[in-house]
């Protein structure tokens, strides 16, 4: 029997917690522009945006999880308000010390509250990073409809499990 849900990149992947065509000097830059829109919008505390950091200094670029493609976070414990996403495209892509998948030019952080909150989404995220087409749409997107099209494309804003 399949099991559908709604899909929560709709919900956490919002024109609030996107930006389209960013400059930053480096990977440091993306990760506080990801981060930023998280705290803005009141999901995180700004503590969080270091704590990313933090993280990608002491456990080396195991967020860039596919060509071009960086997922920045941290420890529940380090901030989270509440499950949320950010998706940020770069104009000029960054390398994070990743030789396989540098350059960086999609930025998607995240926060979760437990270890189980986030599951879902990372799931869908998943199925389209693993699409060549589709990462290459967001990494080139210039409006937030673009975004909104790819993140919530599986049978009409629901996933299959």
């Amino acid at each position: 029997m399949d099991f559908y849900y709604p899909n929560p990149l709709v919900k956490m992947i919002s024109q609030r917690t996107t930006a389209l065509d960013v400059e930053v000097d480096d990977w440091e830059g993306a990760v506080r522009i990801a981060g930023g829109l998280l705290l803005s919008a009141g999901f995180i505390e700004e503590r969080y945006i270091q704590a990313m950091i933090d993280s990608v200094k002491e456990l080396g670029p195991y967020v860039v999880i596919a060509p071009g493609v960086a997922l920045p976070h941290a420890r529940p414990e380090d901030g989270v308000i509440q499950t949320c996403m950010s998706l940020v495209t770069l104009k000029k892509p960054v390398n994070f010390g990743n030789n396989g998948n540098d350059p960086v030019k999609l930025v998607v952080a995240f926060a979760t509250k437990d270890n189980n909150a986030h599951i879902k989404a990372l799931t869908i995220l998943a199925r389209i990073i693993g699409d060549i087409e589709k990462v290459e749409i967001l990494k080139n997107a210039t409006n937030y409809e673009t975004v909104n099209r790819i993140i919530a494309s599986k049978e009409k804003g629901h996933t299959k499990l």
